[in-house]
């Protein structure tokens, strides 16, 4: 799974209209240009992409005054909207995926009621111990790792990587259950998106060929 669909998917889903500057600057503000493949033309190539799957809806609107080509702008459609959801629930649960893609999903969460968030992230624990387990059928940790030679090492890499993911987790749980953050259905949710002409602290500066649209 790519990071990409999910976050160009779920900026466009915020802004309910957005032209491809505004989701570039959005995910730039996010920082997903440090953790992830979000670059410039990667992201305008998914608006189009996923424009002709039928995600997104391509809105031509009028030239600006000071001339140039129309500027295309993007809205979600249903069927973008049952492949974003897909695309959460996905990366919630699957221990296996990147950290861009485990980043995205956090920063998307709260469009999930908040009694479902929390089933995702417990079933994600428990596919961490179920890949955890079976780790440890070819590999006892209370062996040390030298029992494998330098080999052993990486599983003993993988059983810590697997036990702090496992630990973030449930502290994570903790937190939602406790009350933290707006989930879906509970009201004003946390916008984290751009308003039109609000500078962006964190923009590359980087040109693309269709930012002059």
């Amino acid at each position: 799974m790519s990071a990409i669909r999910l976050l160009v998917l779920g900026a466009v889903r915020q802004h309910g209209r957005a032209h491809g500057y505004q989701v570039r600057n959005d995910l730039e503000y996010w920082g997903a240009h440090e953790w992830s493949n979000a670059k410039p033309g990667s992201i305008y190539h998914a608006l189009k992409q996923m424009a002709k799957q039928g995600l997104l809806h391509a809105h031509e609107i009028a030239p600006s005054t000071a001339g140039g080509p129309p500027r295309t702008e993007y809205e979600i459609t249903p069927a973008g909207e049952q492949e974003y959801f897909a695309l959460l629930r996905d990366a919630l649960t699957s221990y296996d995926q990147k950290v861009d893609v485990k980043s995205a999903a956090i920063g998307f969460m709260v469009d999930l009621p908040r009694a479902e968030a929390v089933a995702l992230l417990k079933e994600r624990i428990r596919r961490i111990q179920e890949w955890r387990d079976a780790v440890t059928d070819h590999y006892v940790p209370e062996g040390g790792p030298e029992q494998l030679g330098h080999i052993g090492e990486i599983m003993n890499l993988w059983l810590h990587t697997a036990d702090a993911e496992a630990d973030w987790a449930r502290g994570m749980i903790g937190r939602i259950e406790g009350g933290a953050y707006t989930f879906a259905g509970e009201g004003e949710p946390f916008v984290g998106v751009l308003t039109e002409g609000e500078q962006n602290p964190y923009a590359t500066g980087e040109r693309h060929p269709e930012d002059a649209r």
